[in-house]
Protein backbone atom coordinates (compact mmCIF):
# COMPACT_ATOMS: atom_id res chain seq x y z
CA UNK A 1 0.00 0.00 0.00
CA UNK A 2 1.13 3.73 -0.59
CA UNK A 3 2.12 5.77 2.16
CA UNK A 4 -0.87 8.13 3.61
CA UNK A 5 1.15 10.90 2.26
CA UNK A 6 3.66 11.59 -0.41
CA UNK A 7 6.68 11.41 1.18
CA UNK A 8 9.15 14.03 -0.61
CA UNK A 9 8.53 16.48 -3.03
CA UNK A 10 10.85 18.15 -5.35
CA UNK A 11 9.56 21.48 -6.16
CA UNK A 12 10.89 23.34 -9.36
CA UNK A 13 12.80 26.59 -9.85
CA UNK A 14 14.46 28.78 -11.92
CA UNK A 15 16.28 26.46 -15.08
CA UNK A 16 19.33 28.97 -14.43
CA UNK A 17 19.31 27.98 -10.53
CA UNK A 18 21.84 25.72 -8.80
CA UNK A 19 20.10 25.92 -5.33
CA UNK A 20 18.11 23.26 -3.64
CA UNK A 21 16.81 24.78 -0.30
CA UNK A 22 16.79 21.48 1.32
CA UNK A 23 14.22 21.00 4.28
CA UNK A 24 14.11 17.38 5.62
CA UNK A 25 12.18 18.04 8.92
CA UNK A 26 9.18 20.57 8.88
CA UNK A 27 6.79 18.13 8.77
CA UNK A 28 4.36 16.31 11.43
CA UNK A 29 2.59 13.67 9.21
CA UNK A 30 3.33 10.36 10.32
CA UNK A 31 1.32 7.24 8.15
CA UNK A 32 -1.06 5.08 10.54
CA UNK A 33 0.88 1.81 9.89
CA UNK A 34 4.27 3.96 11.45
CA UNK A 35 2.19 5.38 14.27
CA UNK A 36 1.59 1.70 15.31
CA UNK A 37 4.92 0.85 16.12
CA UNK A 38 5.23 4.01 18.10
CA UNK A 39 4.54 3.67 21.74
CA UNK A 40 3.63 7.01 22.75
CA UNK A 41 0.12 7.78 23.35
CA UNK A 42 -1.35 10.19 21.11
CA UNK A 43 -0.43 13.08 23.58
CA UNK A 44 2.83 12.19 24.04
CA UNK A 45 3.44 11.76 20.50
CA UNK A 46 1.61 15.50 19.69
CA UNK A 47 4.42 17.00 22.80
CA UNK A 48 7.62 15.13 21.16
CA UNK A 49 6.22 16.02 17.67
CA UNK A 50 6.71 19.16 19.18
CA UNK A 51 10.21 19.27 19.79
CA UNK A 52 11.27 17.60 17.57
CA UNK A 53 9.81 19.15 14.49
CA UNK A 54 11.90 22.28 12.86
CA UNK A 55 8.33 23.96 12.37
CA UNK A 56 7.48 26.62 9.70
CA UNK A 57 11.14 25.39 8.30
CA UNK A 58 8.89 24.55 4.62
CA UNK A 59 7.06 27.77 5.15
CA UNK A 60 10.31 29.95 5.32
CA UNK A 61 11.70 28.49 2.11
CA UNK A 62 8.74 28.90 0.45
CA UNK A 63 8.64 32.74 1.16
CA UNK A 64 12.31 32.84 0.69
CA UNK A 65 11.40 31.13 -3.00
CA UNK A 66 9.38 33.63 -3.69
CA UNK A 67 11.32 36.75 -2.61
CA UNK A 68 14.46 35.26 -4.66
CA UNK A 69 15.52 36.73 -7.52
CA UNK A 70 16.20 33.71 -9.16
CA UNK A 71 14.07 31.17 -7.74
CA UNK A 72 15.79 28.23 -6.01
CA UNK A 73 14.42 24.79 -6.33
CA UNK A 74 12.94 23.25 -2.98
CA UNK A 75 13.41 19.48 -1.83
CA UNK A 76 10.89 18.98 1.40
CA UNK A 77 10.13 15.71 3.39
CA UNK A 78 6.78 15.60 3.95
CA UNK A 79 6.86 12.94 6.25
CA UNK A 80 7.78 13.38 10.32
CA UNK A 81 11.75 12.72 10.80
CA UNK A 82 9.92 10.24 13.28
CA UNK A 83 9.26 7.99 9.93
CA UNK A 84 12.63 8.02 9.17
CA UNK A 85 15.41 10.73 9.47
CA UNK A 86 16.76 11.38 6.00
CA UNK A 87 19.76 12.54 6.83
CA UNK A 88 21.24 10.08 9.01
CA UNK A 89 23.43 7.46 8.19
CA UNK A 90 21.43 4.30 8.13
CA UNK A 91 24.21 1.93 9.66
CA UNK A 92 26.73 2.32 12.39
CA UNK A 93 28.18 5.00 11.39
CA UNK A 94 25.60 7.41 12.81
CA UNK A 95 26.90 8.67 15.89
CA UNK A 96 23.47 9.58 16.84
CA UNK A 97 22.80 6.02 17.50
CA UNK A 98 24.65 6.44 20.61
CA UNK A 99 21.38 8.00 22.05
CA UNK A 100 18.74 6.16 20.04
CA UNK A 101 18.51 8.19 16.83
CA UNK A 102 19.81 6.86 13.98
CA UNK A 103 17.77 7.03 10.86
CA UNK A 104 14.58 5.32 12.43
CA UNK A 105 14.66 6.84 16.50
CA UNK A 106 14.27 4.09 19.16
CA UNK A 107 14.16 7.24 21.89
CA UNK A 108 12.59 10.47 21.93
CA UNK A 109 13.72 13.82 22.24
CA UNK A 110 14.53 13.76 26.35
CA UNK A 111 15.67 9.98 25.30
CA UNK A 112 12.04 8.06 26.43
CA UNK A 113 11.54 4.80 24.85
CA UNK A 114 9.94 6.07 21.41
CA UNK A 115 10.08 2.42 19.74
CA UNK A 116 10.89 -1.23 20.98
CA UNK A 117 14.94 -1.13 21.07
CA UNK A 118 14.65 -4.36 19.55
CA UNK A 119 12.62 -2.57 16.33
CA UNK A 120 14.09 -3.62 12.66
CA UNK A 121 15.17 -0.69 11.06
CA UNK A 122 14.91 -2.06 7.64
CA UNK A 123 11.52 -2.20 6.53
CA UNK A 124 11.23 2.09 7.20
CA UNK A 125 14.82 2.51 5.93
CA UNK A 126 13.65 0.42 2.44
CA UNK A 127 10.13 2.37 2.19
CA UNK A 128 10.81 5.41 3.33
CA UNK A 129 14.97 6.42 3.50
CA UNK A 130 16.36 4.81 0.06
CA UNK A 131 13.46 6.36 -1.81
CA UNK A 132 14.29 9.86 -0.31
CA UNK A 133 17.98 9.37 -0.63
CA UNK A 134 17.86 8.32 -4.86
CA UNK A 135 15.70 11.48 -4.99
CA UNK A 136 17.83 13.85 -3.38
CA UNK A 137 20.66 12.19 -5.19
CA UNK A 138 18.74 12.65 -8.38
CA UNK A 139 17.88 16.67 -7.95
CA UNK A 140 21.69 17.17 -7.13
CA UNK A 141 22.53 16.07 -10.50
CA UNK A 142 19.87 17.36 -12.62
CA UNK A 143 21.38 21.02 -11.12
CA UNK A 144 24.34 19.96 -12.33
CA UNK A 145 23.29 18.83 -15.90
CA UNK A 146 21.47 21.87 -15.92
CA UNK A 147 23.98 24.39 -14.86
CA UNK A 148 27.35 22.98 -13.88
CA UNK A 149 26.95 23.41 -10.32
CA UNK A 150 24.75 22.41 -7.11
CA UNK A 151 24.41 24.60 -3.92
CA UNK A 152 22.26 22.26 -1.19
CA UNK A 153 21.10 24.93 1.82
CA UNK A 154 19.49 22.51 4.60
CA UNK A 155 16.67 25.06 6.41
CA UNK A 156 16.73 23.65 10.08
CA UNK A 157 15.75 24.93 13.56
CA UNK A 158 16.76 24.40 16.65
CA UNK A 159 15.22 24.66 20.48
CA UNK A 160 16.67 28.01 22.86
CA UNK A 161 17.53 25.85 25.40
CA UNK A 162 19.19 21.81 24.96
CA UNK A 163 17.16 19.16 24.82
CA UNK A 164 18.53 15.74 26.29
CA UNK A 165 19.08 13.95 23.47
CA UNK A 166 22.05 16.41 21.56
CA UNK A 167 24.88 14.86 22.25
CA UNK A 168 26.97 18.54 21.75
CA UNK A 169 24.67 20.32 23.52
CA UNK A 170 27.10 22.42 26.08
CA UNK A 171 28.58 25.06 23.08
CA UNK A 172 27.03 28.37 22.04
CA UNK A 173 23.48 28.50 20.50
CA UNK A 174 23.44 31.90 18.37
CA UNK A 175 20.38 33.09 16.30
CA UNK A 176 21.56 31.45 13.41
CA UNK A 177 23.97 28.65 13.46
CA UNK A 178 26.04 27.56 10.06
CA UNK A 179 26.69 24.21 9.79
CA UNK A 180 29.72 23.06 7.49
CA UNK A 181 31.35 20.24 5.53
CA UNK A 182 35.12 20.58 5.40
CA UNK A 183 34.34 19.22 1.50
CA UNK A 184 31.65 21.10 0.42
CA UNK A 185 31.19 24.52 2.28
CA UNK A 186 33.59 26.70 0.61
CA UNK A 187 35.00 30.03 1.94
CA UNK A 188 32.63 32.48 -0.63
CA UNK A 189 29.73 30.31 0.26
CA UNK A 190 30.06 30.50 4.35
CA UNK A 191 30.99 34.50 3.42
CA UNK A 192 27.59 35.13 1.71
CA UNK A 193 25.46 33.64 4.87
CA UNK A 194 27.61 35.44 7.39
CA UNK A 195 26.61 38.85 5.21
CA UNK A 196 22.72 37.62 4.99
CA UNK A 197 22.47 36.54 8.10
CA UNK A 198 24.30 39.58 9.81
CA UNK A 199 21.20 41.50 10.76
CA UNK A 200 19.68 39.04 12.72
CA UNK A 201 22.26 38.83 15.33
CA UNK A 202 24.93 37.02 16.26
CA UNK A 203 25.94 33.76 13.29
CA UNK A 204 27.82 31.12 14.55
CA UNK A 205 29.67 28.31 13.24
CA UNK A 206 29.05 24.45 13.65
CA UNK A 207 27.61 24.50 17.49
CA UNK A 208 24.93 23.50 18.59
CA UNK A 209 24.48 21.42 15.21
CA UNK A 210 27.43 21.25 12.49
CA UNK A 211 27.57 19.65 9.10
CA UNK A 212 26.26 19.60 6.12
CA UNK A 213 23.82 17.17 4.08
CA UNK A 214 25.36 16.04 0.69
CA UNK A 215 24.26 12.83 -0.97
CA UNK A 216 26.63 9.96 -0.59
CA UNK A 217 27.69 9.87 -4.50
CA UNK A 218 28.58 13.21 -4.74
CA UNK A 219 30.46 13.52 -0.97
CA UNK A 220 33.76 14.15 -0.63
CA UNK A 221 34.19 13.62 -4.68
CA UNK A 222 32.67 15.69 -6.55
CA UNK A 223 33.79 19.74 -5.82
CA UNK A 224 31.04 21.18 -7.77
CA UNK A 225 28.39 20.60 -5.26
CA UNK A 226 28.32 22.97 -2.80
CA UNK A 227 26.41 22.40 1.22
CA UNK A 228 25.84 24.22 3.82
CA UNK A 229 23.43 23.77 6.87
CA UNK A 230 21.36 27.04 8.15
CA UNK A 231 20.06 26.38 11.82
CA UNK A 232 17.63 28.94 13.27
CA UNK A 233 17.33 29.18 16.94
CA UNK A 234 13.43 29.16 17.40
CA UNK A 235 12.77 31.90 19.69
CA UNK A 236 13.20 34.11 16.80
CA UNK A 237 10.95 32.74 14.86
CA UNK A 238 8.37 31.06 16.73
CA UNK A 239 6.42 30.61 20.01
CA UNK A 240 8.41 26.96 21.37
CA UNK A 241 7.63 24.46 21.55
CA UNK A 242 5.76 23.83 18.49
CA UNK A 243 3.74 27.18 18.30
CA UNK A 244 2.73 29.70 15.85
CA UNK A 245 5.07 31.62 13.88
CA UNK A 246 5.89 35.37 14.30
CA UNK A 247 7.26 38.62 12.61
CA UNK A 248 10.55 36.98 12.87
CA UNK A 249 9.86 34.42 9.78
CA UNK A 250 9.49 37.09 6.98
CA UNK A 251 12.83 38.68 8.42
CA UNK A 252 14.71 35.77 8.21
CA UNK A 253 12.95 34.60 4.57
CA UNK A 254 14.17 37.88 3.90
CA UNK A 255 17.80 36.72 4.81
CA UNK A 256 17.50 33.41 3.47
CA UNK A 257 16.78 34.47 -0.29
CA UNK A 258 19.57 37.50 0.46
CA UNK A 259 21.84 33.79 0.52
CA UNK A 260 20.24 32.67 -2.67
CA UNK A 261 20.85 35.26 -4.85
CA UNK A 262 24.26 35.54 -3.54
CA UNK A 263 24.89 31.66 -4.14
CA UNK A 264 23.00 32.42 -7.83
CA UNK A 265 25.09 34.73 -8.98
Amino acid sequence: MPPAAPSFEFLPGADASPVILHVPHSAREIPPAVRAGIVLDDGELERELDHITDAHTARLADEAARLAAVAPWRFVNRLSRLVVDPERFPDEREEMLSVGMGAVYTRTTHRAVLRPADTDPEPLVARYFRPYARAMTDAVADRLAATGRAVIVDVHSYPTGPLPYELHGAGPRPPVCLGTDPSHTSPELLDAARRAFAGLGDTGLDSPFSGAYVPLEFYGTEPRVGALMVEIRRDTYMTEPGGPAGPGLSRLAEALAELVDAVTG
